[in-house]
């Protein structure tokens, strides 16, 4: 049963009662965010009942000891975790004496969520009743600003509403934190100092082994029926918190307001010892503008992304929520201006995954930022990797690996490899090939080949040595065969010679020694420099190519399918559809073992090198393999729908795409998974994006020219999205009574549509 409780709205995600059993769900689902840091949903008053405390700060981590029973030759020290940073959004709020907690309290009514979209404002209003018989109305809004990346604004209002009430609010700040998937209850953070001036507080706080500085800081105002006044004000310091209090008297229908500004500064963009003075600048420019002129900035900054990244569908307000939720918490994470930073699959919504970043980026990711803002933010993401290439080397040297070949890691902070499952991180290898077609991707759809010779081809470089390396040459099949690995789907382990694995290091190989020869014609500088810088000589090159030309691929000439492994055809083939509903989700009701000699699969895998490859395979070959593989897969990764809905769509199926592009777009606000409270999917967001673009749309880039085949499911009436091509902005509309495309931004751009050129100017 999924847990549908949000209320359908185009713009707007909405909860109304309140229900205890709901608050973690809902304090992901609600979470704020601007690409500097995250807040997950919780309240800014205390709560007795249960919560996933979260505040996040973008580039902040923590190596975690790696907790394993059996330790094994190459294994990671440690694990990365993003870590829940010092609390800024608390406020104690005390009404006649009694401390406010919904959790006690004896009737909350009216209880109402909204994430507002459009303007990027958290809202949660509620009337309640204490335990002393006085009634409140409280709203409380917060915003996380888009421009002002270091500020966070609450604005809360109390309304007395049955007696006079005199209101007691304590805006603090809390160091004394901890994250909820410590492997060893570790403290990760250290309290440097605790201080304030002028009514502004601040706690300096340090992580440890890492060492980056944070200055967590706040500051209030008190508006009694709007107007600003001077409260009964006084600072309490604390070993782990700093505390300020405002008294005000509310007659009976009255208002008390408090707009709390506060935040981080952090030692990624300023001095240490600079922490504080910077900190004092964001609240005195916050302060100076107010909540009310920040609110509109902020509206205004969303406004500018919805412009370029909007979706609309019209007729169906289920689908068009679900993709403004993936559109919203994408641009919540990542916008594109810190080449530091990269896409953490929880984003800024909880700890699972340990914020890090893993190939969604480069196989999910990459593809909506391109389109929806422009090529200098995807370029800053595999920026990312060509810093941390020296890492890749580093992580492939620790597997025995030499001669400058690059294994990038499964998970990781700082190119370090830090994920700590023996079967992903040594045998789930397939995440090297997605670095390299990210690298295609890239150059394929901006035209920006100086990426290349620039940043691109060492790394293509390192990766096809990894690949010649890993191969093995196999006396009875007369072919190269890769061992051991495990594929995109991570119900099979220890498998040898997975498809996907097996053609994608085979194309890595080929790609670059293509991209070699482009240089070498191109940018012959440029050729010189990495060849001597990687010591690179043609009868290396000649040695990979052997392996490439000599490359294995499991296929069974009755069924005429690439086997997704050597064993595959061994299993037990049952479908999915013959397994009784209570052994489902597999992940959580089988043993690993069970799993393990199942045929059921996690995610797209022989089909995921289908859709990367789509044009290397027929329409039929994709056909066959879809409906082979298909009927076997549970789709227990969020990275799973997205990919078969785009194939869906291909072959026609519209039926079955819409229902895998709900199930992609929905997958957190209806918990398809079971385990929203942990977080939402961030990067399977992306993959929404390309469901309707690539899928329903059917946009590709053909021989350099982007192309359409445009469908629409049976329950919209139109829907319309656009693309940032090579610094065009075309606008696509697609309708049961026919299409349009309108050039918002350029002078004529030639494009396909159902093989047809046309060029709109």
């Amino acid at each position: 049963m999924n847990q549908e409780y949000i209320k359908p709205d185009n713009w707007s995600i909405i909860e109304e009662g309140f229900d205890p059993e709901l608050v973690k769900s809902s304090e992901s689902l609600f979470s704020i965010g601007n690409g500097a840091m995250g807040q997950r949903a919780n309240f800014e008053e205390d709560y007795s009942g249960p919560t996933f405390q979260g505040s996040y700060i973008a580039g902040v981590y923590y190596p975690d000891k790696t907790r394993v029973g059996w330790w094994k030759n190459g294994y990671p020290e440690y694990f990365a975790k993003v870590l829940n940073a010092p609390n800024w959004i608390g406020i104690k709020l005390a009404i006649n004496g009694e401390n406010f907690d919904l959790h006690k309290c004896i009737e909350v009514k009216n209880f109402r969520r909204e994430l507002n979209m459009r303007e990027g404002w958290y809202r949660r209003s509620f009337g309640a009743t204490l335990q002393n018989g006085t009634e409140i109305e409280v709203v409380s809004t917060r915003i996380l600003h888009l421009e002002l990346d270091e500020l966070g604004v609450v604005n809360y209002e109390v309304k007395a509403v049955n007696k006079d009430a005199e209101i007691i609010f304590s805006p603090y700040l809390d160091a004394g934190i901890t994250n909820e998937d410590s492997n060893w209850d570790d403290k990760f953070w250290d309290i440097l100092d605790i201080s304030e001036e002028n009514e502004q507080a601040f706690i300096r706080t340090q992580t440890r082994k890492t060492h980056f500085d944070v200055c967590t800081f706040m500051q209030s105002k008190v508006l009694l029926e709007g107007n600003e006044i001077d409260a009964t004000y006084n600072l309490e310091e604390r070993q782990k918190s700093i505390h300020a209090k405002y008294t005000v008297a509310l007659r009976q229908g009255q208002t008390a307001t408090l707009q709390k500004f506060a935040g981080y500064t952090v030692s990624l963009n300023h001095r240490k010892d600079a922490l504080t003075a910077a900190a004092m600048a964001v609240l005195d420019k916050a302060v100076t503008v107010g909540y009310e002129n920040l609110k509109t900035q902020h509206a205004q900054a969303w406004k500018q992304i919805w412009d370029m990244a909007d979706i609309t569908i019209e007729g169906d307000v289920k689908a068009q929520q679900g993709i403004r939720f993936n559109i919203f918490q994408l641009n919540q994470t990542y916008l594109g201006k810190d080449a530091r930073l990269n896409i953490g699959p929880k984003g800024f919504t909880g700890e699972k995954y340990g914020g890090s970043t893993y190939w969604d980026t480069e196989a999910y990711c990459i593809p909506f930022y391109m389109a929806t803002k422009n090529e200098a933010v995807a370029r800053n993401l595999l920026k990312y990797r060509y810093e941390q290439l020296d890492k890749a080397i580093e992580n492939a040297e620790k597997l025995g690996f030499s001669n400058g070949a690059a294994l990038y890691p499964m998970v990781t902070m700082n190119g370090e490899e830090c994920h700590n499952e023996w079967e992903i991180t040594f045998e789930e290898i397939h995440r090297n090939g997605a670095i390299a077609y990210a690298i295609h991707n890239y150059t394929r759809y901006t035209a920006d080949f100086s990426y290349v010779p620039e940043m691109g081809l060492e790394v293509l470089i390192g990766i096809a040595r990894f690949w010649h390396q890993r191969a093995t040459f196999s006396k009875p099949k007369d072919q190269y065969v890769i061992l051991g690995v495990t594929g995109p789907n991570e119900y099979e382990n220890n498998v040898n010679n997975n498809f996907y694995t097996n053609y994608i290091a085979q194309w890595c190989i080929k790609y670059a020694e293509e991209q070699l020869k482009f240089v070498q014609t191109n940018y012959s500088s440029d050729y010189s420099r990495v060849m001597s810088k990687t010591n690179l000589n043609t009868s290396e090159i000649e040695q990979w190519m052997k392996v490439a030309n000599g490359m294995y691929l499991p296929y069974n000439e009755e069924l005429g399918v690439y086997l997704q492994q050597d064993g595959f055809l061994d299993k037990e083939l049952i479908p999915v559809e013959e397994l009784a509903s209570e052994h489902r989700p597999i992940n959580q009701k089988w043993s690993w073992d069970r799993i393990l000699r199942s045929p059921y699969i996690k995610q797209a895998d022989t089909l995921q090198g289908f859709y990367f490859f789509e044009e290397h395979f027929s329409t039929a070959e994709l056909e066959k393999h879809f409906d082979f593989y298909e009927p076997f897969t549970v789709h227990e990764s969020s990275l799973s729908p997205c990919v078969h809905s785009i194939q869906a769509a291909k072959l026609g199926r519209m039926d079955q795409a819409y229902e895998f592009y709900l199930r992609t777009s929905r997958l957190d606000l209806d918990d398809y998974n079971r385990e929203v409270e942990e977080g939402c999917h961030i990067t399977s967001m992306a993959g929404t994006w390309m469901s309707i673009v690539e899928g329903y749309g059917g946009m590709r880039v053909r021989d350099g020219i982007l192309s359409f085949e445009p469908k629409i499911p049976e329950q919209w009436t139109r829907y319309t999205f656009k693309v940032n091509f090579r610094g065009n902005v075309l606008k696509v509309n697609v309708g049961k009574e026919g299409n349009s495309f309108n050039l918002e931004r350029g002078e004529k751009l030639t494009i396909r549509v159902n093989g047809e050129i046309i060029t709109i100017n």
